[in-house]
């Protein structure tokens, strides 16, 4: 009898138990339904797509868009003993020929291939002639111009539901607002599908934004308190990268500088002495870390400000992957913000650069805002959380509030007035009495809100409106230039059927390490243990030549460190010990374990 796809989650990767909605994704797909699968990053993403490729018959199809993703996907799955491959520009002519063979000989279940390898003609004639299980393109938002990172020879895979109908298509995203998400669905004929959100929020990752004053010093500041902890350090330019990074080797730190206009050697060295612990920190562009599935990143420090909120999110992803506590860390000022503006202004697509100027409103909304840190994000991509998160700059240290029920009512009342069909800048110039000549030829100066915010400044009135977009009492329209319209939750405010508290503006001071408040917890464990248990770890990749995770994940090890199994069956008993990794490594673990309690006991 067949292995159920529970069995398949313990036996071939060694967890107990599906996270949320995976396991109603792997069953849609092994029956040969399609999918579109939000899901947050660290979320589980993977195994929805590569457990149902082990039940189906024929080759599962990835579609990745970056070799390094390809080639850390192909390392994890191998080692627990999966029959998976890559074929990408990086393979030399004998290599490709063998994963072609074992292709053809039906030796796969998994083949990770870019977009534009995949929509060859050539390619495509082969897989006529193949079983294929299903078609996997992840980080689909690429698919889609409004996503953060829109790549046209993603555009070409919506022919894959026409060419192959009868095989099952998924997609995957950890980064999508609404207008992604339709544009995702319509582009690759997937409106007959089922379309899982599972929530964007990662619990685990603490928020913080600090107003940027001396930035080196700031990031220097951060790094002591997190001695030993690996992370990633997010810069705008090539040149700000070389300098945080020379300056970062200077004070003695682990750091290398990773950026397109490196050599491609340079950046292979340091993205693989990242991965296998050799390296503590990265400081780079956003040419760094699609592609990275290293879980034990503790911390994402944005030196410069992001250009959407897409971005943002993706890129503190990358912390806590394990699960384990992480933070994220950003440094705003106004200056990163007239740099991104021109930035954006150079392009030549002027639909394009509107897209991306709203988005970068929205990162600044984000960056100034006074309400829970998480709320924001989440409310961004259409999320709410119904209570403050605990777990942010703006939870840990609350600005002071006031009662500011009247000043909501009058900024709601103004949206309403103006029809719905204006955006901020415009409500407040009504509210203040602007004599702006679009105001008067609108006739908004006749309107009954017209003038009636005088009292505050335009930077005061921001601030109010884009708390109440945060509380979900006003939405913004990003795919109508930023529209406010009102949501039913406003219309108790407006009848004065409830009160509203809001933030005052604040200059916001360092962030000191705090203990995390929610997500996933470290299991009390013996440090030393944990370190020795690492040690191995790290000899026997270097050994496989493989990153440390491939081997076990830190999250694994600290189950091992608290629990401290002696027998093989104890230690199949962890979290992420299948049976070909307790084959393979499960003789060694128990020996330091074993040794370890020997040392510790007493006399």
């Amino acid at each position: 009898m067949p292995p159920t796809p529970r069995e398949t989650l313990k036996n071939v990767f060694g967890y107990d138990s599906f996270r949320p909605h995976q396991e109603e994704i792997i069953t849609g797909l092994i029956r040969g339904e399609d999918a579109f699968v939000l899901m947050p990053t660290g979320g589980g993403k993977s195994l929805c797509y590569q457990i149902p490729a082990l039940h189906r018959p024929g080759i599962g199809i990835v579609v990745s868009p970056l070799i390094s993703l390809m080639k850390d996907q192909v390392d994890a799955l191998t080692g627990c003993g999966v029959a998976a491959a890559c074929y990408n520009s990086t393979l030399g002519e004998a290599e490709s020929r063998r994963v072609l063979a074992r292709l053809h000989a039906g030796e796969l279940d998994l083949l990770y291939v870019a977009p534009e390898r995949l929509m060859s003609e050539p390619f495509l004639e082969r897989l006529r002639e193949l079983d294929i299980a299903l078609f996997a393109i992840d980080e689909a938002h690429c698919v889609s111009q409004w996503g953060h990172d829109f790549r046209p020879e993603y555009v070409q895979l919506g022919r894959l539901r026409a060419e192959f109908p009868q095989v099952p298509l998924i997609a995957l995203t950890a980064t999508a607002d609404p207008q992604t998400r339709e544009d995702i669905i319509q582009r690759l004929g997937l409106a007959e599908a089922a379309c899982i959100v599972a929530g964007f929020d990662r619990p685990n990752i603490r928020y913080t934004i600090m107003e940027k004053r001396k930035p080196l010093n700031q990031l220097m500041e951060f790094l002591r308190g997190r001695p030993g902890e690996a992370g990633i350090v997010y810069a705008l330019s090539r040149k700000r990268v070389e300098e945080v990074a020379a300056r970062l080797v200077d004070a003695g730190i682990e750091a290398a500088p990773y950026h397109a206009g490196l050599a491609d050697r340079e950046r292979h060295r340091a993205q693989e002495a990242f991965l296998r612990d050799d390296l503590r920190i990265v400081v780079a562009t956003v040419a760094f870390g699609m592609g990275i599935d290293k879980p034990n990143v503790r911390f994402v420090v944005h030196y410069d400000l992001p250009r959407n909120i897409e971005s943002y999110y993706q890129e503190t992803g990358r912390a806590g992957r394990d699960g384990l506590p992480a933070e994220a860390l950003l440094l705003f000022g106004y200056g990163d913000v007239a740099v991104a503006r021109a930035l954006i202004e150079s392009g030549g697509n002027s639909e394009q650069n509107r897209i991306e100027l709203h988005k970068l409103n929205a990162m600044i909304g984000c960056a100034e805002a006074l309400t829970c840190r998480r709320r924001v994000l989440l409310g961004y991509f259409g999320e709410q959380l119904e209570e403050d998160c605990g777990n942010c700059d703006v939870c840990l240290n609350p600005p002071e509030r006031f009662d500011a029920t009247v000043e909501a009512q009058k900024a709601l009342s103004c949206v309403y007035r103006v029809g719905q069909r204006f955006g901020m800048g415009h409500v407040i110039d009504v509210l203040r009495g602007s004599h702006s000549q679009r105001i008067l030829d609108l006739g908004h100066d006749r309107l009954s809100t017209y003038g009636i915010g005088k009292e505050l400044s335009q930077d005061a009135w921001g601030s109010l409106i884009r708390q109440l977009v945060h509380l979900g009492y006003l939405e913004q329209d990003m795919g109508n230039y930023s529209v406010l319209r009102l949501t039913p939750k406003a219309k108790p405010l407006l009848r004065s059927e409830e009160a509203i508290s809001l933030a005052r503006p604040r200059v916001r001071q360092a962030p000191a390490k705090q203990p995390a408040k929610r997500g996933r917890q470290e299991l009390p464990h013996d440090e030393e243990l944990f370190h020795a248990l690492r040690a191995l770890r790290k000899r026997l990749a270097d050994e496989q030549h493989v990153p440390p995770f491939v081997v076990f994940n830190d999250a694994t090890l600290v189950e091992m460190a608290a629990n401290r199994p002696t027998e093989i069956e104890e230690l199949a008993l962890v979290n992420g010990v299948g049976k070909h990794k307790l084959g393979r490594y499960g003789a060694e673990f128990l020996r330091v374990i074993r040794e370890y309690g020997m040392k510790k006991a007493p006399e």
